[in-house]
């Protein structure tokens, strides 16, 4: 666990919550804050609002520690690009992978695992949405800084309906699998 944070259950869905430096992280009801991204354009980054990408749609985005790191690049992406036509399948009109990286290594990483237009690689280089969702974990030790944990939601119209928070150092419940089955 995070020095300072604290898991707290929710006693009648057995969902555990990680409070992190006195924020609660986002729950399933909640609206999804509305803060502005990046996403690679043609030659350069370019700004997106996270309101406006999730308004009227149905969204599954997942969220990880970082690019070209090993268990995000061995499982978490390859998983959603492989299995983004079945999720789509379910009636998802988005995928996103989030990470808190500039658009340049996020569009990279995008490009050597061929997420293509099966999953958009969103930059959220300054952690504003991570910190807003209450998701944000401190790597300073490790030398990476602020990171975000690894999670899956899925988003209707604006409007978290599933919340799938990973434990540290955990890799079983934002996995494209278990989202496909959730679905």
């Amino acid at each position: 666990m995070l020095a300072g944070a604290v898991t707290i259950v929710d006693t009648k869905t057995n969902r555990k919550f990680l409070v992190n430096g006195g924020l609660m992280a986002i729950q399933i009801g909640a609206t999804i804050p509305d803060v502005e991204l990046k996403i690679m354009g043609k030659e350069r980054p370019e700004s997106v609002q996270t309101g406006e990408l999730f308004q009227g749609k149905r969204v599954v985005l997942f969220a990880l520690p970082g690019a070209f790191t090993p268990t995000c690049s061995k499982a978490h992406l390859p998983g959603y690009i492989e299995l983004s036509d079945q999720i789509r399948g379910k009636g998802v009109d988005l995928i996103i992978c989030l990470s808190v990286n500039d658009a340049w290594v996020m569009a990279a990483w995008g490009d050597v695992h061929g997420a293509g237009e099966r999953v958009m690689m969103l930059a959220d280089g300054n952690a504003k949405f991570t910190r807003a969702m209450g998701l944000d974990s401190d790597f300073s030790g490790a030398g990476f800084g602020v990171r975000s944990q690894r999670y899956s939601i899925v988003v209707n119209d604006g409007v978290i309906s599933h919340l799938n928070v990973e434990e540290p150092r955990k890799f079983e419940v934002s996995d494209a699998k278990s989202m496909l089955a959730m679905l």
